[in-house]
C-alpha cells in the first residue's frame, strides 16, 4: 500500500526531469530505500506495458527515465518537425503583411518592407503558412498570396476575419514615421 501511494510522485519526478534520475536521487526525493526504488520502477514499467502506453521506463545512463516507445518514434519525429518551424523576424514581418493585406503580390510586399523577399517567401510557402490564391488582373498577372489553414492553427484563429484590427488614424501616426506610413498606405513620399 505504501509504495502504491508513491507511484504517482515517482512518475511525476521522472517526467519532469527529462533526464535519467539516479536511484540515489529517487531515494532522497521519495524518502525510500534502494529496494523500494526497484519495486516502484518494476510496478510502473508493468503498468505502462499493460495499458500500451506511448512511454516506457528504462534504466539509462545510471538512472531511470521515461522514454518514447520505439514503435511511436515516427509520431514524435513529426512533432519535432512542427516545433522546428520557427520564423525569423523578417519572415514574421512578411507573414503579418500577407495576413493583413491578403491577397497581396510579392511586389506589393517588397514595396511595404523595402527589401527583396524571395527567400522569406519561399520559406513561408515551404512551411505551408501561405499559398498562392490567384493572379492579379494587371499586366504580367503577378501571383497573389494569402494565408493557409496552417497559419490559422499556428496563431490560434478560427478564421482570417478574427485577426485584430490594425491601429488607424492618430494612434498609428504617433508611432510610425511619415515615410513608413506612406509605404503602408501604398503612397510614394516626395523628397
Amino acid at each position: 500500500m505504501f509504495l502504491s501511494n508513491l507511484t504517482g510522485p515517482f512518475e511525476a519526478v521522472l517526467f519532469a526531469s527529462g533526464e535519467p534520475v539516479t536511484d540515489k536521487q529517487l531515494m532522497e526525493l521519495l524518502q525510500i530505500d534502494a529496494l523500494n526504488v526497484e519495486e516502484l520502477a518494476g510496478g510502473l514499467s508493468r503498468e505502462l506495458d499493460a495499458r500500451k502506453s506511448g512511454l516506457q521506463l528504462r534504466r539509462v545512463a545510471g538512472g531511470w527515465q521515461l522514454v518514447t516507445r520505439p514503435e511511436y518514434f515516427s509520431y514524435v519525429e513529426k512533432l519535432t518537425q512542427v516545433m522546428n518551424k520557427k520564423l525569423s523576424p523578417a519572415a514574421m514581418e512578411t507573414l503579418a503583411i500577407i495576413a493583413f493585406k491578403q491577397p497581396i503580390t510579392k511586389q506589393e510586399i517588397e514595396h511595404i518592407r523595402g527589401v527583396h523577399i524571395e527567400r522569406v517567401l519561399a520559406r513561408l510557402l515551404e512551411l505551408e503558412l501561405i499559398c498562392e490564391v490567384g493572379r492579379k488582373a494587371v499586366i504580367g498577372r503577378p501571383i497573389l498570396y494569402g494565408t493557409t489553414k496552417d497559419f490559422l492553427k499556428c496563431v490560434g484563429l478560427n478564421d482570417i476575419t478574427d485577426l485584430p484590427e490594425l491601429p488607424g488614424g492618430s494612434e498609428m501616426t504617433e508611432e510610425i514615421e511619415a515615410e513608413q506610413l506612406a509605404l503602408i498606405e501604398g503612397k510614394q513620399t516626395e523628397d
